[in-house]
């Protein structure tokens, strides 16, 4: 019959010989405070309306960076007055660049206002937010202060053989994207070369081994004197 209230477990018969090439059990250190949801998610919202406040300088680089596309009407036709050029390209080159500063100021300026806090998901997820939607800000912003998107009522207004500017336009929509890939990309970087880490545990050998008066070498002498008696041997020998 098992008595009531047996221990069980590893650790759990105090008469257990004790190995002593065993390792020490591994210290239970204190757990990693859960940080509260709403601190998290304002952050990553004043960062996601950062970007977007950021798209709004972003168009009004576009539109005084970007090169114009010029057309000229002959008869009731409309022609590029310059049928080679890249302007088109251009348009599209120059927002993508501003795109990519954009996301090296916005990555940096997080990295640097939340490292003390060990960063986190909300600061990413911000900088994607808020780089997408700059980006389209910037976008729509361009275009809407540009030339105008009527071009028949431009071609009357200045008549045949008269010139005028195209329509801001983005050819190349992918270049939306550049801003809050560029954000990701160097905010992963600073967060490997400069972030802030927590101090790895030393190993199990490393902890000093168990000293006279220790409950561990209690149990070990213990489990010795009980393994004397078991063999039969006297519990205290003495010399002859």
């Amino acid at each position: 019959m098992t008595a009531p209230n047996t221990p069980t477990g590893p650790g759990a018969d105090p008469y257990a010989p004790h190995d002593p090439f065993a390792p020490p059990p591994a210290p239970v250190g204190p757990k990693r405070p859960k940080r509260a949801l709403l601190p998290e998610a304002r952050i990553g919202v004043l960062i996601a309306a950062g970007g977007a406040l950021l798209g709004v300088v972003l168009g009004l680089l576009w539109l005084w960076l970007a090169p114009r596309v010029g057309l000229v009407v002959k008869g009731d036709q409309l022609l590029y007055a310059d049928p080679e050029g890249e302007q088109r390209a251009g348009a599209d080159s120059v927002f993508a660049l501003l795109g990519l500063g954009a996301g090296l100021v916005t990555a940096l300026t997080a990295f640097l206002f939340t490292r003390g806090r060990g960063g986190g998901v909300a600061v990413a997820a911000g900088l994607a937010v808020g780089g997408l939607a700059g980006s389209v800000i910037g976008w729509q912003l361009g275009m809407k202060l540009g030339p105008a998107s009527d071009l028949v009522a431009h071609a009357r207004q200045v008549g045949d053989g008269g010139r005028f500017s195209a329509p801001l336009e983005l050819g190349a929509h992918g270049a939306l994207l550049v801003w809050p890939m560029t954000a990701m990309v160097v905010l992963l970087v600073l967060s490997a070369a400069f972030g802030k880490r927590e101090e790895d545990p030393p190993p199990y050998w490393a902890w000093p081994r168990p000293e006279a008066g220790h409950p561990e070498a209690a149990h070990a002498s213990d489990g010795h004197a009980h393994e004397g008696r078991a063999a039969g041997g006297p519990e205290h020998p003495h010399a002859d």
